[in-house]
């Protein structure tokens, strides 16, 4: 999992993985949408790519690019439990807040 969470503290990588959740993309649609070079766009999905966060297919000349969903779904598996923590702070937190301004 660190792989994973090393991955995504460069924002770049959060940007391609926030373009890609709309569909898959050629890294050419990336390159445009982030304004940064085109090397720095491959490289960032070669990374993307070794921490199996997106899959790349290739259609013709072109490389096509998608978020790895099952990978996505590790993450969030492994998320579920502090998830839980923070839902019962907010839930006790909204109680008390309720008690203390009653409508």
């Amino acid at each position: 999992m660190d792989i994973v969470f090393e991955t995504l503290a460069e924002p770049n990588r959060r940007r391609i993985l926030d373009l890609l959740r709309e569909g898959e993309r050629p890294a050419g649609d990336l390159i445009g949408a982030l304004g940064i070079s085109q090397p720095n766009v491959s490289k960032h999905l070669r990374v993307l790519r070794e921490a199996d966060l997106v899959a790349v297919r290739p259609e013709g000349r072109q490389r096509l690019y998608s978020v790895n969903a099952a990978r996505l779904a590790a993450i969030d598996a492994w998320l579920a439990p502090y998830r839980r923590f923070w839902s019962s702070k907010l839930d006790a937190l909204e109680e008390h807040l309720d008690r203390e301004n009653p409508q």
